[in-house]
């Protein structure tokens, strides 16, 4: 009898938004904890853009490996800042659904009634194609649904395809010129001492293997951010 009592009876207001405003400042919580760790990777590239650089000046024979892993790097860099860049968009547009909501509900206290709104509508399609914000945002869309916020959202919603087009030279310059000019300015007010003979192979090669292990914990973090 309850369930049929509460089948028929109009969701409470107070309740859906509060449910509303839960589930949206989750997920701006989560954007900040992702964006914070992918400016923690963004630092850690630069440093091992200067150390790549670092060794090939230092070594003669690793100038060219030294230089493909500083492009590498580069690359990923330029990926990872991308990425940041979408995180902060949607941390963007979260808001101003959430803003947007709070706003429909008050004008539904005062007038009576409440009218579908494009905008959260045309946002909360936008979100659900991030795959880490999906779940939720389908919830949001349902209770929004409930609500008569937005209208029912026809077809299968696919995830957005992120685009990873091919990086230009020019683009891996700037970023390569950006981060590298400063230590040379400063290297090259330092005056001249003689270069001194490097230290065995073994000691580059660890250098080498613990540059590769870096680069890989890299890249997997930064896909566990895109996922």
């Amino acid at each position: 009898m309850e369930n049929i009592r509460a089948f028929f009876a109009k969701p409470d207001p107070q309740a859906q938004i509060r449910k509303c405003n839960v589930l949206l400042r989750s997920n701006i919580r989560k954007l900040d904890r992702d964006i914070a760790a992918i400016k923690q990777v963004e630092i850690k590239t630069k440093n091992l853009i200067i150390q790549a650089d670092r060794r090939g000046q230092r070594n003669p024979h690793q100038q060219k490996q030294a230089a493909r892993e500083v492009r590498d790097f580069a690359r990923e860099l330029i990926r990872t800042r991308r990425a940041a860049d979408r995180l902060v968009t949607s941390k963007a547009q979260l808001n101003s659904v959430q803003m947007q909501v709070n706003e429909a509900f008050a004008v539904r206290k005062i007038e009576g009634s409440i009218r579908t709104s494009v905008g959260i509508m045309r946002d909360v399609n936008s979100l659900i194609r991030l795959p880490a914000l999906a779940q939720t945002m389908q919830e949001l869309s349902a209770e929004l649904v409930k609500a008569g916020i937005i209208e029912e959202m026809v077809g299968e919603v696919l995830p957005e395809e992120v685009e990873e087009d091919e990086l230009a030279d020019g683009e891996v310059e700037k970023v390569l010129g950006e981060i590298l000019k400063d230590r040379k300015e400063a290297a090259q007010k330092l005056p001249e001492v003689p270069v001194m003979p490097e230290p065995a192979a073994p000691v580059a090669e660890e250098e080498d293997a613990e540059a590769a292990a870096m680069m890989d914990q890299m890249r997997n973090r930064l896909e566990a951010l895109r996922s």
